[in-house]
């Protein structure tokens, strides 16, 4: 965002996301993507001397497609459970533009989540109210941290805005690097002058205060059946969609994305020059 001129974390601070106190609660080509030598590169993120900043500028080099192909093989879903593999279903750009686009850049950091709950309701009680509730004299968009990606999550059938022109102006101040709503929004204008990504599943005209407040922050959320907990890796690609990441599988996805895009370019070259694609797949696509 241009108009942003405080660093982000060091890698110190992003990586101490990564462990937060959390409650339990009741593009185009391949070939164009997958620049030479990232085969070598994704071995040494594996490693524990590679930072979250190389892991993370590392995944830019994929699109959401990838990242969920790689989810597909790698989460084990319970029999009879519909596969999510990390999408964020019908979350698509809102600030500065609108819709999906090709040519704009991907935004890849570590998740913080905001609950919000009705406006009526007390807030759910936790062990450390510190780390998960919202104390007295701060308002709940002061907790954002610098670097990362908020994932607001608002109550399903509500019709109010839980993000608007005043909240980006501050998460734009603070660092934010992007915001994920599975909710609504307001303010479009105000959201695009203030330089902030914003996704999110719909609008409103409507203020926050109408309907809902925030309620808890740093628990997991569930967001179409993809839970999402802060330290998590929020992928949003403005082409394809929204992915995310769990934290404790960050590595094998950076170790498991160029296996699977090289066999399907193996297979796309030869279907290209006539071979059936069940040929095809017979031939180059190994049980990785």
């Amino acid at each position: 965002m241009t108009s942003l001129t405080r660093s982000y974390l060091s890698t110190h601070s992003v990586t101490s996301i990564l462990r937060p106190k959390t409650v339990t609660l009741n593009p185009h080509t391949r070939k164009q993507a997958f620049p030479l030598g990232l085969h070598n590169f994704s071995r040494r993120t594996m490693s524990s001397a590679a930072s979250l900043e190389q892991k993370l500028k590392a995944l830019e080099d994929f699109s959401a497609c990838d990242i969920s192909d790689a989810l597909v093989k790698l989460q084990k879903v319970p029999v009879g459970s519909r596969v999510r593999a990390g999408q964020l279903v019908d979350i698509t750009p809102t600030s500065p533009f609108i819709g999906r686009q090709a040519n704009k850049p991907k935004i890849v950091a570590p998740a913080v989540t905001f609950k919000f709950i009705p406006k009526g309701d007390l807030a759910p009680k936790v062990s450390d109210p510190e780390s998960n509730g919202f104390p007295p004299g701060k308002h709940w968009v002061d907790w954002n941290q610098p670097g990362t990606i908020a994932v607001l999550d608002q109550p399903p059938e509500q019709y109010c805005a839980v993000l608007g022109g005043i909240m980006a102006a501050r998460m734009s101040y603070i660092g934010v690097k992007a915001v994920v709503v599975n909710g609504r929004v307001r303010d479009l204008a105000e959201l695009s002058a203030s330089g902030l990504h914003v996704w999110s599943k719909a609008t409103s005209t409507v203020g926050t205060g109408a309907e809902a407040k925030a309620g808890l922050r740093n628990v997991p959320v569930d967001i179409n059946g993809v839970t999402v907990d802060t330290g998590d890796i929020v992928f949003c690609d403005p082409l394809e969609g929204v992915v995310v990441i769990p934290k404790d599988l960050l590595d094998d996805v950076l170790d498991l994305c160029p296996k699977l895009i090289a066999q399907d370019n193996k297979v796309k070259a030869d279907v290209e020059k006539g071979m059936s694609v069940y040929e095809a797949m017979q031939k180059h696509r190994t049980v990785l």
